[in-house]
């Protein structure tokens, strides 16, 4: 039997954000989803958490956890299925360094991802926009960031996450028509920005 917490303190800790290059959020992510599991598993099988060996994190209580999360923790699919991807990761990570677990392995990954409704993307109209644009107190220091992020949001098509990470040099200072995005993933992509941005007007 295989101790489990050296390799999951390995993956948590140096896979996933050195190797992996993972976001913060996606390991922090990562580690709430082992957060549940361990504590299914240790109610599950009356072990502690750092008694549990791997080979009993086998597909039979891989899907107990899964039920568990949508039945008891009232879990949407999409949040069932972002748990087993983190699972299966950790796996995938293992098939490496435990090879006695390859067989185990496979049995976990063969579990099915749930489909998911894919909802349709809401928009805002140009005057909720303005509205939005407009809510900051353009009076003060904190409503002129404000205004300015919100509209930098809208104008490159950003997502929030890649809007709190910006730094300044990833802005084109001296033309201030274009932005470099880091985004998610650690993808790249440059963006431009419309004129009106460019120029500071409303």
């Amino acid at each position: 039997m295989t101790a489990l917490a050296p390799y999951l303190s390995s993956f948590l800790r140096e896979h996933l954000p050195k190797e992996r290059r993972a976001s913060q959020h996606t390991c922090e992510a990562y580690a709430q989803s082992f957060q549940l599991l361990l504590q299914f598993a240790a109610g599950r099988l009356k072990l502690k958490p750092s008694k549990i060996e791997i080979e009993r994190l086998d597909a039979p209580l891989i899907l107990a956890f899964l039920e568990h999360l949508e039945k008891q923790r009232g879990n949407s699919a999409r949040t069932r299925n972002a748990r087993l991807a983190a699972i299966n990761s950790f796996f995938r990570y293992l098939e490496y360094r435990v090879p006695s677990c390859l067989d185990q392995s496979r049995r976990i990954h063969a579990i099915p991802m749930k489909k998911t409704d894919q909802a349709l993307v809401g928009y805002l109209t140009r005057d909720e926009l303005q509205a939005l644009l407009d809510a900051p107190d353009a009076s003060t220091v904190s409503g002129i960031r404000d205004r300015a992020m919100l509209h930098l949001a809208f104008a490159a098509g950003m997502r929030v996450s890649e809007l709190v990470g910006l730094r300044l040099d990833q802005i084109d200072r001296q033309t201030m028509s274009s932005v470099h995005i880091i985004g998610k993933g650690r993808r790249e992509r440059v963006l431009p920005l419309c004129a009106h941005f460019a120029d500071g007007e409303r």
